[in-house]
């Protein structure tokens, strides 16, 4: 089988489709097909061209996949226009590029978001002949419309017209949780769908991996470390974290990590600056290796959404299972479904910064029920959520599929 991923983020990136794309082509590989990676330059999310890249075209293969990666506008910006260059100028590469660097190919999947990248996908796979897998990662433009970013108009409606056009043009639309998927099923019956769901590999994050807290200056081995480990974006709603940091300064030797890059960082920093939080620290993005290091460094993980939006299930929650890490979670929905029903750790609606609060100066104050959360966590990581089994069945429907 021939199979070809579009997507406009790709390692050496940092984040959750990187990691699931990367992990999803390596499966691919390992049961003997052959996998092309159409990308673009690295630059996410610095808004900068990685050093080492750069220029129209570049070809490369990791781990037995070929990648083809083209310019793009990079930026860092939140602003509409700056986003919407950078979505567009690799919508406009990947098609101009992909149209003779592609080969013959039995599938090509599409990750949204962008949900503009649809269009790129769409006219390559006619272009080539091929199945379309339309893969929705996050729902657009609704997410957009819950955080305030698309208002109703010409804008809005032209979105919901692609997004149509996409789902109906594709030969599969794959989703990354139920949220997603029962949304397109209720607005779009007729449309094939494939639950995809996302994982972890708990052969690569376990509580046998070395924590190096003393490496990344995480802090003292006596300190309890709550950590995050991800986008600093709006979506992510870091500001509440800060919030029950500050009203946990009287809990001794309690750390709050923020490993990570985004758009937000900068204010979150200037934020726990005026606040005094003395019981914070920033890092740097670390590489995607040093992730189950990092984890196994902690001794809580905390994930949040600013809001409870369709879709939306932080991909770090089941990283922090397959590594035995107890999770504090400030969401509702899917999110929190996932948490109670595989017991790995504790719950609050988003924005309740008094429930944050108390929830990890609960988990710090016992360190026996995080061990019961994180051996809870890492047995459903095995048995629900584990990314070879989920992908393996992935694979063996595209197979049977083919003529």
């Amino acid at each position: 089988m021939r199979f070809a991923i579009l997507t406009q983020y790709y390692p050496p990136e940092m984040g959750a489709p990187q990691a699931r794309l990367s992990e999803l082509a390596a499966r691919f590989v390992e049961r003997g097909h052959e996998v092309v990676v159409l990308t673009a330059m690295p630059n996410y999310p610095r808004g900068k061209i990685f050093p080492g890249y750069g220029g129209l075209l570049r070809r490369e293969e990791q781990a037995g996949v070929r990648i083809v990666r083209t310019t793009i506008f990079p930026t860092k910006r939140v602003g509409m226009l700056p986003r919407l260059s950078n979505y567009f100028s690799f919508v406009g590469a990947s098609m101009l590029f992909g149209a003779f660097t592609l080969p013959k190919i039995d599938y090509l999947m599409t990750e949204s978001p962008p949900l503009f990248l649809g269009i790129s996908g769409y006219v390559l796979s006619r272009l080539k002949g091929t199945r379309l897998i339309f893969n929705v990662a996050d729902l657009w433009p609704q997410s957009a419309i819950e955080l305030g970013v698309v208002r109703d108009g010409f804008a809005l409606r032209t979105a919901l017209a692609l997004e149509a056009f996409c789902y109906r043009k594709a030969w599969l639309v794959s989703g990354q949780n139920r949220g997603i998927l029962d949304d397109i099923r209720r607005r779009f019956p007729d449309v094939p769908t494939h639950h995809l769901s996302n994982g972890v590999d708990p052969e690569l994050f376990h509580p046998g991996v070395e924590s190096r807290r003393q490496q990344f200056g995480l802090g003292r081995d006596d300190e309890c470390i709550v950590l995050y480990a991800g986008l600093h974006g709006l979506a992510q709603g870091l500001s509440q974290m800060l919030e029950a940091a500050a009203r946990l300064r009287d809990v001794a030797g309690l750390r709050f990590a923020f490993v990570g890059d985004g758009p937000q960082k900068e204010h979150l920093k200037a934020k726990a600056a005026e606040m005094n939080l003395d019981n914070v620290s920033f890092f740097d993005p670390q590489p995607r290796e040093l992730m189950p290091h990092l984890l196994a460094s902690a001794d809580i993980s905390i994930a949040c959404l600013e809001r409870s939006m369709i879709g939306a299930v932080p991909s770090k929650i089941y990283e922090a299972m397959g590594a035995g890490c107890p999770v504090v979670l400030a969401a509702e929905g899917e999110p929190a479904d996932i948490v109670r029903q595989s017991g790995c750790g504790l719950t609050v609606p988003s924005g309740d910064v008094e429930g944050i609060a108390a929830a990890i100066r609960r988990l710090a104050a016992h360190p026996d029920e995080r061990q019961a959360f994180g051996e809870q966590g890492r047995r459903a990581a095995i048995e629900r959520y584990h990314r070879g089994k989920i992908v393996n069945t992935f694979i063996n429907r595209l197979e049977n599929a083919l003529p």
